[in-house]
C-alpha cells in the first residue's frame, strides 16, 4: 500500500517547512509527498536537504483568486499516476501530528468506503524560536466547532456538513468515485462542503479519526474573514445553485449584520456596490 500527503501551497514557506519536519518524524513516512505551488516559483524549486522528498507540482494561478478546488485535484491526479493507494490532504498551515499518516493509512485500509477527517487544533502564535514539535500534543485543543474525538476513537457516519479540507484522507478508488473537487469553485470558501456532498453521492461514509490530529499553524486573519467576502458570495450562490441550500451560513449572516451583505428575496447581495456584484460573477 501506497500512501501520499497532498499539500497544495501559494507562500507559506515557513509553515511548510515545519510540516515537512513533522512528516518526516511521524510514525510512518509518508511514501508520497505531493506539493502543488499554486504560482509561487520558489516554491516549485524547493528540494529539502533531508527527510521525505517532497513531488512538487507548478500550477499556474491568479493570486488573487487561488482554485483551490482545482489544485487540490492536480495533486491528488500526481499521486494517483504515481501509484498512491491512500491520499492525505493536509493544509499548507497544518503540522501532522505523530501518528497521523499512520492512523490514515491504517483507517482507509480497513474502511475503505470512508472518507476520513481528524481533529485539528488552531495553536495561538508561536513562541521565540518557533514551535516545538515535540511540545505540541500538550496544547492539543481541537475546534470545538467539529466532534470531540479522543485518540483512539473512531466515528463513522459524521454529518458531512462538518467536513473540511485542513485534514483528511481517503482510498484511490473513493477519490475517483468523488470524480475530485469541483473546480467551478475559485478561492476560498464552500468547495469543502461541496465535496462532502459529492461524496456522500457517490455513496461513501464520513468519518472521524481520533488519532489523525494535526495543529494549524497560526496567521494572521479576521473572524469572518472580510478578506475573502468575494469569494465566499460567489461560491455559497455557486453551492446553493448545485444543492438547494445555502453554505457557510454563519458568515453570510455575520456580513449582513455588518451591513456588507444584505437578503433580497431569499438572495444574498453585496450593498451598495451592483458593480462589484457583476465582476465577482453574482448578480
Amino acid at each position: 500500500m501506497t500512501t501520499a500527503v497532498v499539500t497544495i501551497a501559494h507562500g507559506r514557506h515557513a509553515h511548510l517547512r515545519l510540516q515537512h519536519r513533522s512528516l518526516s518524524t511521524g510514525a510512518l513516512d509518508p511514501d508520497l509527498y505531493v506539493v502543488v505551488a499554486m504560482q509561487d516559483d520558489d516554491l516549485a524549486r524547493w528540494r529539502p536537504l533531508r527527510g521525505v522528498e517532497p513531488y512538487v507540482v507548478a500550477f499556474p494561478a491568479d493570486p488573487a483568486a487561488l482554485p483551490l478546488a482545482a489544485a487540490r485535484n492536480a495533486g491528488a491526479h500526481a499521486a494517483v499516476a504515481a501509484g498512491a493507494d491512500v491520499l492525505v490532504f493536509l493544509d499548507a498551515d497544518c503540522v501532522a501530528g505523530e501518528a497521523l499518516v499512520a492512523a490514515y493509512a491504517s483507517a482507509v485500509l480497513e474502511c475503505p468506503g470512508v472518507v476520513w477527517s481528524g481533529p485539528v487544533t488552531y495553536l495561538r502564535p508561536p513562541p521565540p524560536g518557533g514551535y516545538d514539535l515535540c511540545g505540541l500534543p500538550s496544547l492539543d485543543r481541537p475546534h470545538p466547532a467539529r466532534p470531540a474525538i479522543q485518540p483512539g476513537e473512531r466515528l463513522l457516519g459524521a454529518d458531512p456538513d462538518l467536513f473540511w479540507s485542513l485534514s483528511f484522507a481517503l482510498h484511490r478508488d473513493a477519490w475517483l468515485r468523488t470524480r475530485g473537487f469541483c473546480e467551478e469553485y475559485v478561492g476560498y470558501g464552500g468547495e469543502d462542503t461541496d465535496f462532502a456532498r459529492l461524496a456522500t453521492s457517490a455513496g461513501l461514509d464520513m468519518g472521524w479519526l481520533g488519532d489523525a490530529r494535526a495543529y494549524h499553524q497560526h496567521h494572521p486573519t479576521q473572524d469572518p474573514p472580510v478578506q475573502h467576502l468575494h469569494s465566499i458570495l460567489r461560491n455559497a450562490r455557486l453551492f446553493r445553485a448545485r444543492w438547494g441550500c445555502w453554505p457557510m451560513s454563519g458568515w453570510l449572516e455575520e456580513f449582513g449584520r455588518r451591513g456588507l451583505l444584505t437578503q433580497r428575496g431569499g438572495e444574498w447581495h453585496l450593498v451598495g456596490d451592483a458593480d462589484v456584484d457583476q465582476q465577482i460573477g453574482v448578480s
